[in-house]
């Protein structure tokens, strides 16, 4: 053991003497109670050491996250809400979308297109489309770079909606370029 790693042990066992001195002098009348909080408290930091331990295989599954397997096609798990969702990046920024295979094109949602740099008040909103939500007006925009993965596309059209849509959607003129496979709870993407 080195002199600094022999300092930090000795640091931590001060403090550890200081703490029980504290607790023996507080509770010297009632020590089941102080032992009964010790435990609680002890067993309350292994299960965050435990939590924090299992993150990654928890987050798997309550949020489930697209990968890149070894053939290169891109797994995304369904989501507890039924919908598939992935994340592109657009121009290094990632954008969230739901997989929409009724949707004929990309859709970005005003505040993704904000985040983007485009400034939905400069688009003239000349297209039309139906929603399950009724008929909004839209403005097509040009991506410059649009990655999913190993796979990237230059020069992406896509729609901005003039409407409120929450969540940005991923169309057939996307998604087409791809053989879809929905197998066991994930859809499978190849090119």
């Amino acid at each position: 053991m080195d002199g600094e790693t022999l300092a930090r042990v000795g640091y931590l066992a001060i403090i550890l003497v200081a703490l029980g001195g504290w607790v023996m002098v507080e509770f010297r009348q009632r020590m089941g109670q102080a032992l009964r909080m010790g435990l609680a408290w002890g067993l309350i930091f292994v299960g965050m050491m435990a939590g924090y331990g299992l993150w990654s295989d928890i987050r798997r599954d309550v949020m489930p996250i697209q990968e890149v397997v070894q053939d290169g096609a891109v797994e995304v798990p369904r989501a507890a809400d039924g919908h598939y969702y992935l994340t592109l990046l657009i121009n290094g920024a990632a954008v969230p979308f739901m997989v929409d295979t009724g949707a004929s094109g990309m859709v970005l949602a005003a505040a993704d297109a904000v985040r983007l740099g485009i400034d939905p008040a400069s688009l003239t909103f000349r297209g039309q489309a139906n929603t399950a939500n009724g008929v909004v007006r839209t403005a097509r925009v040009t991506l410059p770079l649009v990655e999913l993965g190993p796979f990237r596309n230059e020069n992406f059209g896509a729609f901005v909606t003039e409407g409120a849509l929450e969540q940005s959607l991923l169309g057939m003129d996307y998604l087409g370029q791809f053989r879809m496979e929905f197998d066991g709870g994930k859809l499978v993407l190849r090119q």
